[in-house]
C-alpha cells in the first residue's frame, strides 16, 4: 500500500511527537539563543519530511529526507548540549536523545526504500 499523505509516515509522526516534547521542555528555558534552536531544528526535522513527500519525486523526496536527518543530528547537538550544561533532567533528556535516534534510524530507512 502507498503511503498518500506525510502524516501517515512514522517518521513524520516520531518528528511531530520530538517538536511537541521539546517545545515544552524548553518551554520555561531562559536561554533564548539554545531554545530558539533546538525548537527550530526538530520543527525542521518534520518540515522537511512533510516537503519532501509533497514534491512527488523519488529524488526530491530523498533529498529533503537527507536535510531531515541532519536536522535530526542538530537536536541531539543540542541535547547534548543542554545535558552537559544541566538545563534539562538528565531522565527527559536521554527520552529525547532517544527519539531523535530513532527518527534518525527511520529516516535512514525511508531514504534507502527510495
Amino acid at each position: 500500500m502507498a503511503i498518500s499523505r506525510f502524516e501517515n509516515i512514522i517518521a513524520w509522526q516520531k518528528a511531530k511527537d520530538l517538536a511537541i516534547t521539546i517545545y515544552s521542555l524548553y518551554s520555561d528555558c531562559n536561554d533564548f539563543g539554545l531554545k530558539n534552536q533546538i525548537q527550530r531544528a526538530s520543527v525542521s526535522v518534520m518540515n522537511n519530511i512533510a516537503e519532501g513527500f509533497e514534491r512527488k519525486s523519488n529524488n526530491d523526496f530523498k533529498q529533503f529526507l537527507y536535510i531531515a536527518k541532519g536536522s535530526c543530528g542538530e537536536v541531539r547537538t543540542m541535547l547534548i548540549l543542554s545535558h552537559d550544561l544541566k538545563i534539562n533532567d538528565p531522565e527527559k533528556n536521554n527520552a529525547l536523545l532517544n527519539l531523535s535516534e530513532e527518527n534518525s534510524r527511520l529516516i535512514s530507512g525511508l531514504i534507502k526504500t527510495l
